[in-house]
């Protein structure tokens, strides 16, 4: 089983182009369904039927998993045997015509205005270290990027002078993100002062680095925001992506068009931006309740 699980990923590696990050997901999470067939003596995709995936399912949701964690797994499995069917490696596909389970929507975390600049403010721009801080803060919140795609920015991928910073998301999927000023300063501010004195005379490709001259990880970033996050007051769970979220609800509350948000968060699909849509309509009943002379 471990050799077609093998396959399967070498496929979504090299036909599909996905990132590491999601391979490393499909592993994991196929590496559980493998587990549990061998515990029932199941060696072949051949001998799996759709009473093990239910029965897989139902363990999972025993084990007390999240809805979100069993959902992603059979997702995981479905697109598994389904490559496997394509490739005539099995006859049928267990799971075909297989529903996924109903999940609440969850609504993601953001950052109010005040929130936002509170945080930007706290790395102390007197040191290298907080003027790259600084400058990582204010391009994730002024272009919405995922922390894998900050973190490997290279230093040739900021046009200043346009305003605009190319980066490679999801897939290889290649996108242009306008940049505002405040952001284009606080990165010129960091070239200029700070990321020379970290790197003292060695080259990196690499936009923000460490003290050592090496690229930032993103355990790195995440670590910096939620200290940052303490140290500005703001009592929740704080990650990267909450930029990100507050980055695109921002937008949206301040009129720019869905489909444009979705070109600069590089969503292939629209129905993933929309989720921004129900934030920003959250605060309709408050302004109804303002403005209506009979609320």
């Amino acid at each position: 089983m471990e050799d077609y699980v093998g396959l399967f990923l070498n496929y979504l590696r090299v036909e599909r182009g996905l990132a590491e990050n999601t391979l490393a997901a499909y592993r994991a999470d196929l590496g559980q369904w493998v587990r549990f067939l061998a515990a029932r003596g199941v060696q072949s995709p051949a001998q799996v039927t759709r009473g093990h995936i239910a029965a897989f399912l139902l363990q999972q949701q025993r084990d007390g998993r999240r809805p979100a964690t069993v959902a992603r797994r059979l997702a995981a499995v479905r697109t598994f045997l389904k490559f496997l069917t394509a490739e005539g490696l099995v006859a049928a596909n267990p799971a075909e015509d297989l529903g996924s389970p109903r999940l609440q929507q969850r609504l993601p975390h953001v950052l109010n205005l005040e929130e936002v600049e509170r945080l930007l403010l706290v790395p102390d721009t007197g040191n290298p270290l907080g003027l790259r801080d600084r400058a990582l803060l204010e391009l994730l919140y002024a272009t919405g990027l995922r922390v894998s795609e900050a973190v490997s920015l290279k230093a040739g991928d900021l046009d200043a002078a346009a305003g605009l910073l190319r980066c490679l998301g999801k897939g290889g999927r290649e996108r242009v993100v306008p940049v505002g000023d405040e952001a284009l300063r606080a990165v010129e501010r960091y070239l200029q002062r700070a990321r020379p004195a970290l790197l003292k005379g060695r080259t990196s490709r690499y936009l923000f680095v460490n003290r050592r001259g090496r690229p930032l990880t993103r355990q790195t970033v995440w670590k910096l925001i939620k200290r940052y996050a303490r140290r500005a007051g703001i009592n929740r769970e704080i990650t990267p992506h909450t930029l990100r979220h507050s980055f695109a609800t921002h937008l949206l509350e301040n009129g720019a068009d869905l489909r444009a948000v979705q070109e600069m968060l590089g969503h292939a699909d629209i129905v993933t931006t929309q989720i921004y849509t129900h934030l920003t309509t959250r605060g309709l009943r408050a302004v109804y309740d303002r403005a209506h002379p009979r609320a």
